[in-house]
């Protein structure tokens, strides 16, 4: 069977949502290995829009098992609020979600300490989406983390997120100067949702290598390789790895099952946050493909910065990924151009962030709409000039299009489970 690991190629939102859905199709399971509620997957079915932070977008398919791996951080509360839409929604849940035992939780005092840390710092700020992320895998790997299998040893609970608490407080406290949360209080707010979702926990390893005995797997990350917390560009980065190498300690399972990379790429390059950005545009045409983009952060709502696609980044990813193929996402949003660039290359980010000597390559716009296409036939020749000079220039193959959000506006050049 074919199994394959989908990551995003520059800093995230390139649309990883959607192609794992068009995916999903052929795949008895989809597997999440890292993040939290940071990240928002967006998917349009029959018009409907869904927005999933934590679970896997394979289930809104009835026939995949969603499996949420031990690299996720989960937030109960959020996790509650997404079954709760999915089930309003009419989405079967039972017998589709499992949740690994291993995960760690996200406690209201780590939310309460990543904003504290963000307004800490000032004009210094990462750009964090202060849910709690960063402080939730700072405790695992201080090993003083809560993980979901402590829930099922209640006796002993209550003392370690008490020694947690603790702990916290005296930073909000003493540190940041700012309140104290009430150790009943985070009780009273976890314990109840626990109960409600306990009957998806499991050790899901086995569940995974015994999905791939004789099926084929879709593995999807959160954010985007240069967010990954060792290979992005530091400390504007994820707290953790986005990368392959994210997967493998994410699931548990081995390297080689993963038999096909997919780097999901946007046809121009955004990033929420602060943070370098070489080929970011930050004038009025910025603007018009942020607007045409719908380029709104899914999980805060934040404005994406927008600029020209990022071949440099793009080739950094294809090597860190191992990836085989790109699927290139967000065309049609570059339909109303005249001109667009490509960026090729610029000097190495200085301790400021900056990039000097920036060089771009020119291509005529199409002029035309792209929306809907399912052929690569159909496409304008300008815009397949433009595909076939990303092939080109970062020597990978191009194995889908997508031509708009909903799941049948997507061109399949390659079939990746063969």
């Amino acid at each position: 069977m074919s199994n394959v690991f989908l990551v995003g190629t520059h800093w995230g939102d390139e649309g990883k949502g959607k192609v794992v859905d068009v995916l999903s199709e052929n795949v008895a399971g989809c597997v999440r290995f890292q993040g939290g509620h940071n990240a928002g997957h967006t998917l349009v079915i029959n018009n409907e829009k869904t927005i999933l932070h934590l679970i896997p977008s394979g289930i809104l398919r009835d026939n995949v098992k969603s499996i949420i791996g031990n690299g996720v951080v989960v937030s109960l509360e959020a996790l509650d609020k997404e079954l709760t839409d999915l089930k309003e929604k009419g989405v079967s849940i039972n017998n589709k979600l499992y949740i690994s035992e291993l995960c760690h939780v996200i406690l209201p005092t780590h939310i309460a300490l990543d904003l504290a840390h963000e307004k800490s710092l000032g004009k210094e700020s990462i750009g964090t989406t202060g849910r709690g992320i960063g402080p939730t895998y700072e405790d695992k790997v201080a090993r003083r983390g809560i993980r979901l299998i402590d829930f099922f040893d209640k006796i002993n609970l209550e003392s370690k997120i008490k020694k947690s608490i603790d702990y916290h407080n005296f930073l909000l406290k003493n540190y940041y100067n700012d309140s104290e949360v009430a150790l009943d209080d985070v009780m009273s707010s976890i314990m109840p949702i626990f109960d409600k979702i306990k009957k998806y926990i499991c050790d899901v390893t086995p569940l995974i290598l015994d999905l791939n005995e004789s099926s084929n797997i879709i593995f999807e990350g959160a954010q985007g390789t240069l967010l990954d917390i060792d290979h992005g560009t530091y400390p504007y980065v994820t707290s953790s790895n986005t990368t392959l190498a994210g997967l493998i300690s994410g699931t548990g399972i081995g390297v080689d099952k993963v038999n096909y990379s997919l780097g999901i790429t946007k046809a121009y390059t955004t990033r929420v946050g602060h943070g370098p950005f070489p080929s970011e545009l930050t004038n009025k045409l910025g603007e018009d493909i942020a607007k045409w983009g719908g380029e709104v952060g899914a999980t805060t709502g934040r404005a994406r910065r927008c600029g020209w696609l990022d071949i440099k980044i793009l080739k950094k990813s294809i090597e860190l990924n191992r990836i085989n193929g790109i699927a290139l996402t967000k065309l049609d949003v570059l339909d109303k151009l005249d001109k667009i660039k490509i960026c090729t290359s610029y000097d190495k980010l200085d301790l400021k962030h900056n990039a000097n000597d920036i060089e771009y390559i020119e291509i005529d716009g199409w002029k035309t709409s792209t929306i809907g296409a399912t052929s690569f036939d159909e496409l304008p020749e300008n815009a397949k000039v433009y595909i076939k000079k990303i092939e080109e220039l970062a020597n990978i193959e191009v194995v889908m299009i997508s031509t708009g959000p909903a799941r049948d506006q997507i061109i399949i050049m390659k079939d990746i489970f063969l």
